[in-house]
């Protein structure tokens, strides 16, 4: 009963917030200053002999068509009701490419980079971190000061410098993109050996900073835990290290699983800029483009996949939560 009540309590949170950030999905994009439709308009008219009267038809159709003319509410409730059923719209900057297939072609690519350096840097991180604390000493402050610094950088900094020093200095690696040119993105041996060369430096950019902040994390838990009153009572009823151990690391583990989460949401809007450094052909790239051409559908759709996913994320971390610390559980049943 304790832990229904918990994740009860905790979903109907996550639905709240979810709700908001529909709204703000909604509203935000048309806050940037600028009309979608004369951006299209324009770059028809170039290099065609169109005059002002045909430029009025065509800025009222694709008025229109995409339903700029109907009241704010009107459009948000199309909004919501296309989304439902799997619409996410038609690009305004792609006429007439759905944006669910713009989005099929860039998601995988973020997936890819993604994913692996969330995993990654949090187990290393993790584990660089609880051994840094139960060394000490030299080890303890070496990681430490290294941790902190990798932490502290912007995710833009760390990639222009590895770009800068591993593909500009040395040319161990391309200088920008996913794969090379002449080439299109199929399931062969041939394609994924070339597009691995283009991975590593975005991955290790954002797999670096995520380790840095796991351990930096852990090491504080770690040192807590340690120093706590029941490690020292242990040790004075005699309990070997290798089961206290055991005991201080799960323990100071807790946290970090929160943690897992919040470097989910922050490793997001990392990723994205990361993507724009190295020209990577992803939802950062997708999104920024979107946004230079004030491409609203695009917009709504890379924001509200980035709200689903991160939510979705912290949702799951909330329900292994509870289930590994017993607290919240006890708590809960004694409401």
């Amino acid at each position: 009963m304790g832990l229904r009540r918990y994740l009860t309590s905790k979903a109907l949170w996550y639905l709240g917030a979810l709700v908001v950030a529909v709204v703000l999905n909604f509203l935000l994009p048309r806050l940037i200053p600028g009309n979608p439709v004369d951006v299209i308009v324009s770059n028809l008219s170039q290099g065609a002999n169109i005059s002002s009267e045909q430029q009025a038809k065509i800025y009222a159709q694709f008025v229109e068509e995409f339903g700029l003319n109907q009241p704010l509410w009107q459009q948000f409730v199309t909004y919501v009701t296309s989304a439902l059923q799997g619409d996410l719209g038609t690009s305004f900057s792609s006429y007439p490419t759905k944006v669910t297939a713009l989005v099929g072609q860039a998601l995988p690519w973020t997936l890819a980079l993604q994913i692996p350096a969330i995993i990654i840097g949090w187990v290393i991180g993790n584990i660089v971190g609880a051994i840094a604390a139960y060394k000490g000493g030299g080890w303890d402050r070496s990681v430490f000061t290294t941790s902190l610094f990798l932490s502290s950088m912007p995710y833009y900094c760390l990639s222009i410098l590895l770009l800068y020093v591993f593909a500009v200095v040395f040319g161990w690696f391309p200088v920008g993109g996913a794969y090379s040119l002449g080439m299109s993105p199929e399931w062969s041996w041939e394609f994924f050996w070339d597009a691995q060369s283009y991975f590593w430096l975005p991955f290790a950019s954002l797999v670096l900073i995520n380790v840095g902040g796991q351990a930096v994390g852990m090491r504080s838990m770690a040192i807590y835990e340690l120093g706590s009153d029941y490690v020292n009572y242990s040790r004075g009823l005699g309990i070997g290290d290798a089961k206290m151990t055991r005991y201080i690391f799960g323990n100071a583990m807790l946290p970090q699983v929160t943690g897992l989460a919040l470097s989910i949401g922050t490793m997001v809007g990392g990723a994205l800029i990361t993507e724009l450094v190295f020209n990577y052909p992803g939802m950062g790239s997708l999104l920024f483009n979107a946004i230079s051409s004030n491409d609203y559908p695009i917009i709504q759709a890379v924001t509200l996949l980035i709200t689903v996913a991160v939510l979705v994320a912290n949702f799951a971390v909330e329900i292994v939560y509870g289930l590994i610390d017993p607290r919240i559980r006890a708590a809960k049943s004694g409401e």
